[in-house]
């Protein structure tokens, strides 16, 4: 059903630290971006069955953020939860989306293999921007798969994204 939430499936995973302060965790969740835009804040959100670090079984609403994303003029109102023992924040995110990207991962992919055959950048999106994709992707491939492994754009994308790896991010 378009507009509510399917379960929430993990983008960070692994041992979580327990600390005093909190820790941000992101949850990628199907919804239909549409929808959420024009819902705002009233989107039917799920709430996360439990805390992914601890398995507590309830969850405080912490309220919510605000995002941009490409082909909107208006914020997008994202929900938070808080989990009341270990102080985990859960972020919900809609599914297709890197994080702290306003490009979707389609787009992302659609620009760098044009780039690559034709040798031109598509219009929408700024020349810079899609610059840092391109620079991005080639730094973190080399790195991967050294310079013997570089073939073609779509497939060091896919290889980088089959390993859990934003393939367009600066950060390792």
């Amino acid at each position: 059903m378009r507009g509510t939430c399917d379960t929430p499936h993990l983008i960070v995973s692994g041992d979580f630290p327990h600390c005093s302060n909190g820790t941000l965790l992101i949850l990628q969740i199907a919804v239909s971006i549409k929808d959420l835009f024009l819902l705002g804040r009233a989107f039917p959100w799920s709430r996360p069955e439990q805390c992914p670090r601890c398995g507590h079984g309830r969850l405080w609403g912490h309220g919510f953020v605000s995002a941009y994303f490409d082909g909107y003029d208006k914020v997008f109102w994202l929900r938070r939860y808080r989990c009341p023992l270990c102080r985990l924040i859960l972020r919900l995110r809609p599914a297709g989306y890197f994080q702290r990207f306003q490009a979707s991962i389609e787009t992302i992919r659609q620009s760098l293999a044009c780039r690559f055959y034709h040798h031109l950048w598509p219009p929408g999106s700024s020349r810079q921007r899609q610059g840092r994709w391109w620079r991005s992707l080639f730094k973190k491939a080399s790195v991967y798969f050294g310079l013997d492994g570089l073939k073609g754009v779509g497939e060091m994308f896919d290889q980088l994204m089959e390993m859990g790896v934003n393939p367009v991010s600066r950060s390792f």
